[in-house]
């Protein structure tokens, strides 16, 4: 008894008395975390600092609060969002024919792009002050969205002056003279902006940019000014070969300290006109075959004034942390729309092709191979639209949550990816003849287009997501870095002094409560909703309890190491990045309404979700370098295994037959789609020939009982299947009427375009 009193005595004085616990536990601890702290170049810091945290940090806290994520309202459109949603964004679509832009054109026509400037599609972040549209993030998504199910080269062109470059960087540091000279050309389509940051030696690492400007005197408009001597070359600039403003990324140098002490001045923005001498606008790309307009841009000793920096001179050297900061455009909105896009498309028009293709007397949807694919396609759909819709909430609210938007542009465009080809696989014939009837070829041909650019998919996943949701997100490590790196040791140790205790107790909670979790199965957890989805979000705030607790040890053994050893960091950013996007399916059930029609996706979403974060932990356990380590936190975890499984396959038949089925539920899911009540047109043709078989679903049922009875011949279809339906009595005579105009759409819908000797060579398809 009086050792174990005697033992708390010591905790006690270890923990209470300040100067005994800085000295025996604190500065040990200090020094240890100084000396395994993950090295971080400017950049890296810069872009660590950059943007907000949202939901993210409560999912790696391992104590997500539910009640409060259901509170967070959707976004509604205001009603002249709406109203151009309604009208010139229904005019716009109707007068896109991506065949002919893509293939024989290379560009879209002078009067789209007319209507776009004339319409102000290039201002819907530019305030209304400035002539702009000032549309919300959820109207700007939405828009591109619509544009990309129609057109990927048409959709590319208008999200990029409302993505990362000289529209959102003028508005948020832009001088007054900045905004109101160039705000409202930008905003009536006067001006044209790209703006200019890779270059063929610098992509992902922006510390590696060569281009230079050096802060000098020289003449502009007559008079010796103190400026800045540029030389660039850069590449894969989106709209660079018809932009009248170049908005360029440097490193700023002042050897002559004409501005201050600091020689290297750092990554600064600035914009130039593209016709001011010396800037050179180069050959244009081919980004895999689609039209929108990509090039290169070149200058070499081109003389600028000071204020042509962007923000003027108070902003040189702050460049990146700027671009960081504007990311958010790109990486949650405008990429993820193309994404959506895919997912809507793919879903709206397979579930079609399935029910009007047909084989062996029956649409191939009803064939399992087939709707393997298509409850892939469905089930993927609906958690795309679910992430898009959340983290353009977070967007609305004026968050600009870096490692949200990192997760969702690496996953949304993966999932793309993936729906895209599970697409392809159900029409295959259909989908690769090109064509003005194909839907699917030119999204194929551009989906890598997304993969790579705002950050190549492989560094996001690799670098960004845990990288940055490991101190951003952290509700520790952040701080304690910032008290690590305290240039007075000091006040540093008393900072970090602060944050201890209470750290070392939040990763004591997680073990203990990982491995309660665990062993019960998570049936403690308190859920939000009761019914069908409540025990996800039981096993959901067992996972992040689980990614709190792997993190925090992962950083403590490896240290700097885990930035290094990305295939493990990458299998923590999937677990975080899984949560998310399974919370995202959870809210939008909710939002929705919990709608009966919506269950079959909601789970097929959230079961591959769980499935996918128990393979990351897994792989994370299996490679880990300390197994003890490793097996103390499976045990931990999983004490009775990983037991997440794959949507079964009644799950996968249930999405298909659902994508089959014409009605509320299909419309809801696929609103994004944009088809023309038109038997020529791209997605109309397919739309109007399953919307008259689905009519004629009796019919269709009465003549395949025949083809088995021997009374129709079974290789019969269009009119010669009519006819013989007829003959043996299986249809009336106005039905027969009726099924000839039908055989006709669906004879068109499983058809593909072929052209006459010459016209392909030529590139002649139209006159």
């Amino acid at each position: 008894m009086e050792i174990i009193i005697l033992l708390v005595v010591v905790v006690v004085l270890l923990v209470a008395v300040p100067d005994i616990r800085r000295s025996l536990i604190t500065r040990p601890a200090f020094a240890f975390f100084k000396r395994v702290l993950p090295p971080l170049s400017a950049t890296e810091r810069e872009a660590m600092q950059a943007g907000d945290t949202w939901w993210d940090a409560d999912l790696f806290s391992g104590r997500p609060d539910w009640h409060k994520f259901h509170q967070t309202k959707a976004p509604r459109f205001t009603e002249e969002e709406q109203a151009f949603i309604d009208n010139q964004l229904e005019t716009l679509l109707a007068m896109l024919d991506d065949f002919r832009i893509v293939q024989q054109d290379s560009d879209l026509p002078k009067k789209v792009w007319d209507y776009i400037r004339k319409e102000k599609f290039f201002a819907m972040i530019i305030g209304k002050e400035f002539g702009g549209l000032d549309f919300s993030p959820a109207a700007n998504s939405h828009i591109v969205s619509r544009i990309a199910s129609r057109s990927i080269s048409a959709a590319v062109s208008v999200m990029v002056p409302n993505s990362l470059g000289p529209g959102e960087l003028l508005t948020h540091y832009g001088t007054e003279d900045q905004k109101n000279y160039w705000l409202p050309r930008l905003a009536d389509g006067t001006d044209i902006p790209c703006f200019a940051l890779t270059g063929p030696e610098a992509g992902s690492d922006a510390g590696a940019i060569p281009d230079t400007g050096i802060i000098c005197k020289g003449d502009f408009e007559g008079k010796e000014v103190v400026g800045i001597r540029l030389n660039w070359s850069k590449r894969y600039i989106t709209l660079a070969p018809v932009a009248t403003v170049l908005g360029l990324a440097f490193k700023l140098y002042d050897p002559d300290g004409l501005m201050g002490d600091k020689k290297d001045v750092g990554i600064t923005c600035a914009l130039i006109p593209t016709s001011h001498p010396g800037v050179e606008i180069g050959e244009r790309h081919l980004p895999l075959n689609q039209a929108f307009m990509n090039g290169t841009t070149y200058g070499k000793d081109v003389f600028i004034p000071l204020d042509w920096i962007i923000g003027g001179k108070d902003y040189a050297g702050k460049g990146w942390r700027m671009l960081m900061e504007c990311l958010s455009a790109g990486r949650g909105i405008s990429l993820p729309a193309l994404a959506a896009a895919t997912g809507h498309v793919t879903e709206r028009m397979t579930g079609a092709y399935a029910y009007v293709r047909q084989q062996f007397g029956m649409p191939i949807g009803l064939f399992e191979g087939v709707q393997a694919a298509m409850g892939k396609i469905g089930g993927t759909n609906y958690t795309l639209e679910s992430m898009r819709r959340l983290t353009v909430t977070a967007l609305c609210e004026g968050k600009s949550p870096s490692v949200i938007t990192a997760m969702t542009k690496y996953h949304m465009t993966e999932m793309g990816r993936q729906v895209m080809d599970a697409a392809m696989d159900v029409h295959a014939g259909k989908g690769i003849q090109l064509g003005p009837r194909n839907y699917l070829g030119h999204g194929y041909m551009a989906t890598p287009v997304s993969i790579t650019v705002e950050g190549a998919n492989i560094l996001t996943r690799n670098l960004m997501i845990f990288g940055q949701g490991a101190t951003r997100c952290h509700p520790y490590v952040l701080a304690e870095m910032e008290a690590a790196s305290n240039p007075n040791e000091d006040e540093g140790l008393q900072q970090f002094d602060s944050l201890l205790l209470k750290h070392i107790g939040f990763a004591a909670g997680n073990f203990f409560g990982s491995l309660f979790m665990g062993l019960t199965g998570a049936r403690f957890n308190a859920s939000p909703m009761s019914g069908p989805t409540a025990r996800y979000y039981q096993q959901l705030t067992r996972m992040s309890r689980a990614l709190a607790l792997t993190a925090d040890m992962a950083m403590l053994v490896m240290g700097g190491d885990l930035k290094r050893r990305e295939m493990l960091s990458a299998r923590l950013g999937d677990v975080l990045s899984h949560l998310y996007m399974a919370s995202a399916v959870l809210k939008r059930y909710e939002d929705d309404g919990r709608q009966s029609g919506d269950l079959p996706f909601v789970e097929y979403a959230l079961e591959h979700h769980l499935y996918e974060i128990g393979q990351a932990f897994k792989g994370f356990f299996a490679n880990f370098p300390s197994r003890i380590v490793a097996w103390t936190l499976r045990l931990a975890i999983f004490p009775l295994g990983i037991h997440f499984n794959k949507p079964s396959d009644a799950n996968l038949q249930a999405v298909a037959k659902s994508m089959m089925e014409p009605g509320v539920t299909r419309d809801r899911h696929t609103f994004l789609c944009y088809w023309k009540n038109d038997a020529k047109d791209m997605t109309g043709h397919m739309e109007l020939a399953f919307a008259a078989m689905r009519e004629h679903a009796d019919v269709y049922k009465r003549i395949r009982k025949a083809v088995k009875l021997g009374d129709i011949a079974e290789d019969l279809s269009g009119d010669e299947l009519v006819k013989a339906a007829r003959k043996a009595d299986v249809i009336t005579a106005d039905e027969a009427k009726s099924l000839k105009k039908t055989e006709q759409l669906r004879m068109a819908a499983i058809g593909v375009d072929q052209f006459a000797p010459g016209i392909i060579e030529q590139r002649k398809f139209y006159s």
